[in-house]
């Protein structure tokens, strides 16, 4: 019987994660603070209004922040992988496709960005766009992309065609579409996705494609929210072709002026935010109820663990959002109309990046995203590193959007221009890479950044003479949509670049040894005296990304090897291949190369130097038998096997040509040379180094590899490798 797990102690691993929640945010933020303080005091020189109000609000945003993404892990996350996944059977896909819909048109109706959006189009256009008309074509076509998105992990397409057939859709609409609608219509694909909609939009994606056979969770589980970034703008240019036909009014561009409100009382606006985030969770829950209830008639697991999440989502939204509207939201629109009524352009430009770069940085979807591909990628993707590269897109694409409003040029040339990069690297990137990439154009635009650059591009469009707010205001959005893409594409080629020029370089040292080894073994060979150097010490090194295989003779080393470094995306070397590769440039057998090795220790001073080097570095995979004590700080694996089995994989090698230069005509013989082979390297390395290679005590991790597939040990080691980083 499973024992239960003390109540208090539950409590305690609760509020440890919520610290450590609310630390990480209190670092996010803290890039916010810093540049919004540099531009306040520093370059503007003016003490804002309600200093205290204003950084009391910073500290509940990063609470808020906490809680929601606590809340995300117990709730949303699990729920929504684990109905995708009930779902995911043949006889349930017709109810994922509906699931699908359902979730992306109710979650997007109530999206608060969007109706803040539609309302602003709505008074900028003179009553042209209805805002409510607008809304529901925008929830619509984010429901029906969910379902393409859907349909396509379920028939296994390949994402970049559907996303490049968009991207030429998007063109073909533009050019037909009045540019009144434009702008909007871009910014319509970066509003869709919110704080709440991502994760289960995501947790749908991936829940669905760890269920079906052949489909990888990081290829194919990414990319829905990049098909709820396209088809609004498709859709949305569609609306705008008839709201602005020849049976429409023609538009007369209006001023932008501030609405004037009663002014309401604390305690009503405080309730109106809890209201408003209840909202925006609402339609999440009674779509999951619904499924799991009337069409799944399932029980929710710990359904107390799942509600007390959406709780937390509810609460962590609900302070939020309060901490925004008290601190981040009233300076960052100052600073804004501040500097754009300066003319100060490299200030507006400079502000447009930091601002860009650092509410990006903050953006709680594009967090719970990061985690999530780092999770599924088990490290090979890295959350730092991710929202990084996102951020500096965003940073890029927004201080280019201002540059746009700045000259009065038309939106659509710069958009058209990014679709056709963002097409021709989809080409060179990884399939790794690709679906996170597209996704990272939803998740940046958000909660913390939609308000903020949308008040600066309506700040310059008002403030420049000859510039329209609905033409020229809107469509910064887009930008922080689009470049994200970009630099998330490059980041994925720039990593395989370096792992090519890096693979490269270990051919050159392989080559550089070997070159070594046999100007000594022919001066050998020709009874010139060879000088023998010292040996080198290991390396004083800190515990780096480095894993070092050895094992027994036929236990599958340079396989694991192999297939581990494509999985993680790191270079290899195998000591191994370089003495067989020495054996048959001298027609030597491997067993006959070690009795020359034991007489002359130029080889092993070789090989033992190359290792040591490439120690130095990161990201690498040794196959060496002394690997392990040249890079002490390394993960040691070692791997077993039994001898029958040993022999019966190196004979079959052998039979089949793959290991000529290993003696095998027989069982027998086959056996002999393991031993010898085996009695060799023992002998050398205990008379050279006073190591005892049969020693297994120092090495972290011990893999029987007799019934185990290779898949099966190069996920253990994955495992307890991800466990030994995070000690």
């Amino acid at each position: 019987m499973k024992k239960s797990v003390p109540i208090y102690q539950q409590l305690k691993v609760y509020i440890f994660s919520f610290f450590e929640d609310l630390r990480v945010s209190l670092i996010d933020l803290s890039v916010i603070i810093g540049i919004i303080s540099f531009y306040q005091f520093g370059i503007l020189q003016a003490v804002p209004d309600d200093l205290t109000s204003m950084i009391i609000g910073l500290l509940l945003v990063a609470v808020g922040l906490a809680f929601f993404l606590r809340g995300l892990e117990v709730g949303i996350f699990p729920l929504g992988e684990d109905l995708s996944q009930r779902l995911a059977s043949e006889k349930a896909r017709f109810w994922i496709v509906i699931f699908g819909f359902v979730i992306g048109f109710a979650t997007t109706v109530a999206e608060p960005a969007l109706i803040a959006i539609a309302h602003k189009a709505a008074i900028i256009s003179d009553g042209q766009i209805e805002a409510f008309t607008l809304r529901m074509v925008v929830a619509f076509s984010v429901g029906i992309a969910i379902v393409l998105g859907v349909l396509r992990i379920i028939f296994n397409h390949p994402i970049h065609w559907y996303i490049m057939g968009g991207y030429v859709l998007v063109i073909v609409m533009t050019l037909f579409s009045p540019e009144e609608i434009v702008g909007l219509a871009y910014d319509s694909g970066g509003i869709t996705t919110s704080t709440v909609t991502v994760p289960l939009i995501a947790s749908l994606g991936i829940g669905l494609s760890s269920s079906l056979k052949e489909r990888n969770p990081l290829m194919d589980g990414f990319g829905l929210i990049a098909f709820a970034s396209i088809l609004p703008m498709i859709f949305v240019q569609g609306y705008g072709i008839m709201a602005y036909g020849e049976a429409a009014k023609p538009y007369d561009p209006v001023p932008v002026d501030p609405e004037v409100e009663p002014p309401a009382s604390l305690f009503w606006v405080y309730f109106q935010t809890l209201l408003q985030s209840v909202r925006d969770v609402l339609p999440v829950v009674m779509v999951i109820l619904v499924f799991y209830k009337l069409v799944l008639r399932k029980e929710i697991h710990d359904f107390g663990k799942r509600a007390g999440g959406f709780g937390l989502v509810v609460l962590g939204l609900y302070v939020f959002v309060i901490g925004l509207e008290m601190g981040l939201f009233p300076i960052g629109e100052s600073l804004a109309i501040q500097l754009a009524a300066s003319e100060n352009l490299w200030l507006i430009f400079s502000f447009a990046f930091a601002v860009g770069f650092a509410t990006t940085v903050a953006e709680p979807a594009l967090t719970a995203i990061a985690s999530k591909a780092e999770e599924i990628s088990e490290g090979t993707i890295r959350k730092g590193l991710l929202r990084g590269f996102v951020a500096f897109g965003v940073g890029i694409g927004i201080l280019l959007g201002a540059y746009r409003i700045i000259q009065g040029d038309s939106i659509v040339y710069y958009i058209l221009a990014g679709y056709i990069v963002v097409i021709i690297m989809t080409f060179f990137s990884p399939r790794t890479v690709i679906p996170i990439a597209y996704d990272s154009g939803g998740v940046t635009t958000s909660t913390i950044t939609v308000p903020i650059v949308a008040a600066l591009g309506l700040g310059l469009a008002t403030s420049i003479p000859g510039r329209d707010p609905l033409v020229d205001g809107f469509g910064l959005i887009a930008f922080a949509s689009l470049f994200p893409m970009i630099a998330v594409l490059g980041y994925g080629i720039s990593k395989r670049e370096a792992i090519r020029f890096h693979e490269r370089r270990i051919s050159r040292y392989t080559k550089q040894v070997m070159t070594n080894v046999t100007r000594q073994i022919e001066a050998d060979l020709d009874g010139d005296v060879v000088e023998d150097s010292a040996y080198i010490s290991r390396l004083p090194l800190s515990k780096k990304s480095i894993i070092t295989i050895t094992g027994e003779i036929g236990s599958g080393v340079t396989t694991v090897t192999e297939k581990l470094s494509r999985v993680l995306e790191y270079r290899k070397f195998s000591a191994g291949g370089l003495f067989r590769g020495l054996a048959r440039r001298y027609g030597m057998t491997v067993e006959q190369l070690n009795e020359y090795a034991k007489q002359n220790r130029v080889i092993d001073r070789e090989i033992d130097t190359l290792i040591r080097r490439l120690g130095e570095g990161a990201e690498i995979i040794l196959d060496a038998r002394l690997g392990y004590y040249w890079i002490h700080d390394s993960f040691k694996v070692y791997l077993t096997v039994d001898m029958d089995i040993a022999v019966k994989r190196i004979y079959k090698d052998i039979s089949q040509g793959l290991r000529n230069e290993e003696k095998g005509s027989s069982i027998v013989e086959t056996i002999v040379s393991i031993q010898k082979q085996g009695e060799s390297a023992h002998e050398r390395y205990f008379r050279d180094y006073g190591i005892d290679i049969s020693n297994t005590n120092n090495f972290d991790l011990i893999v029987e590899t007799d019934r185990r597939s290779v898949d099966e040990v190069v996920a253990l080691i994955r495992k307890r490798y991800k466990e030994w980083q995070q000690r």
